[in-house]
């Protein structure tokens, strides 16, 4: 980002500052929380909370293809990803992209593409956009690409994940539906199925793969972990070379031995606003319950973010600030990002500004920019005098 930010004195709000909710002013400037006189906004009548970090997101997906057999240009849907994201209080995000034998938009020519395309685009960004590559583990022959993606592009954010079951038995239970994925990807159902026994020949050399990737990772300060654990098992074998992050356990069992050796557990927030899963996994409520789930993530739909914490506080189960902090202070502690996450003096300034009567956002500010302006926010900010700046300048 380019354009210079606001410097700005917000006063009269609820602040969510050192863990607790306070009447306090925020103080921006150059793009940091500062201190001293500054032009002010009354924002009286409304919570100013950290950005949300979401550390998975898919979203981006309905807006590169609306409808499956209708694609657009990648640029035009990072643009409205972007500002889809920066409507609902989010100000660093990572866009989950597989690489994937499947082949199609899973292919590790689209995300090698994809990645070009956010390289060319993030100077006009809104949102502080990155992308964790969702790699498949029955890819051990695109190794020595896919590290070479990662240096390239600076990707800091891998998971792994293994779809092969689920292809296998839709081979012999759903053969329609098998016909339909393979059509999505450009193929014939037999060119498909001849694919899935072709990943099914690496089994042998995939933990070998998977545990020179994590040395790597290591070394290049790449964060890692997996994706869909069943059981408590696969969670301790992914744990013990590295993959720490338990992103979407599907059991209990994996979970509660993610919390046991002290790994994150990562669940998605429109299970929290819908009051549970759609395929019959356990619920994130029912993990949060349990104490065993610690960041909740877009997954498909950026708005079930803030709706799930005030989801979070209405059914009793945890308070603002706590429901807050699993998608603010606690996803940057995990991505290593100590300058956000918090509203504290030389931060960031990333800042959500939310309707208390409402619980709308009508304001997002990343590093000082305003990048999401609406309703009774919109009019305070612009009548305040001084230097006020939009990102869409």
């Amino acid at each position: 980002m380019t354009r210079l930010p606001s410097s700005l004195r917000l006063t009269g709000a609820q602040v969510l500052r050192d863990g607790a909710l306070c009447r306090r002013s925020v103080a921006i400037e150059d793009g940091r929380i500062s201190k001293g006189p500054l032009p002010e906004v009354d924002l009286r009548g409304y919570y100013i909370l950290p950005g949300i970090i979401d550390l998975h997101g898919d979203a981006f997906e309905r807006h590169m293809a609306p409808r499956p057999s209708a694609p657009f240009p990648t640029q035009s849907a990072l643009r409205a990803t972007d500002r889809d994201a920066a409507a609902n209080g989010v100000t660093t995000a990572w866009m989950a992209h597989s690489w994937s034998w499947e082949g199609g938009y899973r292919s590790p020519d689209a995300a090698e593409a994809f990645l070009s395309a956010l390289d060319n685009y993030r100077p006009e960004a809104l949102t502080d956009l990155r992308v964790q590559i969702r790699c498949e583990t029955h890819t051990v022959d695109t190794m020595e690409r896919l590290l070479a993606t990662v240096r390239r592009h600076q990707v800091d954010y891998v998971v792994f994940n293994d779809h092969l079951e689920e292809a296998r038995q839709m081979a012999v239970t759903d053969p329609a539906r098998l016909a339909a994925w393979a059509h999505q990807v450009g193929r014939s159902p037999e060119s498909h199925l001849a694919q899935i026994k072709e990943a099914e020949k690496q089994a042998r050399d995939v933990p070998r793969y998977l545990c020179r990737l994590a040395e790597a990772f290591d070394t290049l300060g790449v964060t890692y972990g997996s994706h869909d654990d069943g059981d408590g098992e696969t969670r301790e074998r992914y744990s013990m070379i590295g993959a720490k992050i338990c992103e979407f356990p599907t059991r209990r069992a994996a979970a509660a031995l993610a919390r046991a050796v002290g790994d994150p557990i990562l669940m998605g927030a429109p299970n929290v606003v819908r009051g549970g899963s759609q395929s019959g996994n356990i619920s994130a409520s029912d993990l949060i319950s349990a104490q065993l789930c610690d960041v909740l993530v877009s997954d498909y739909y950026y708005p079930a973010l803030s709706q799930a914490a005030f989801r979070l506080v209405d059914d009793g189960l945890m308070s603002l600030e706590q429901a807050w902090a699993m998608i603010s202070t606690t996803p940057a502690s995990i991505l290593r990002l100590p300058d956000r996450g918090v509203i504290d003096y030389g931060r960031r300034a990333d800042l959500v500004v939310i309707n208390k009567e409402t619980r709308v956002i009508e304001a997002t500010l990343c590093e000082g920019r305003i990048t999401h302006l609406i309703g009774e926010a919109a009019r305070r900010f612009l009548g305040a005098r001084g230097d006020l700046r939009l990102a869409a300048e």
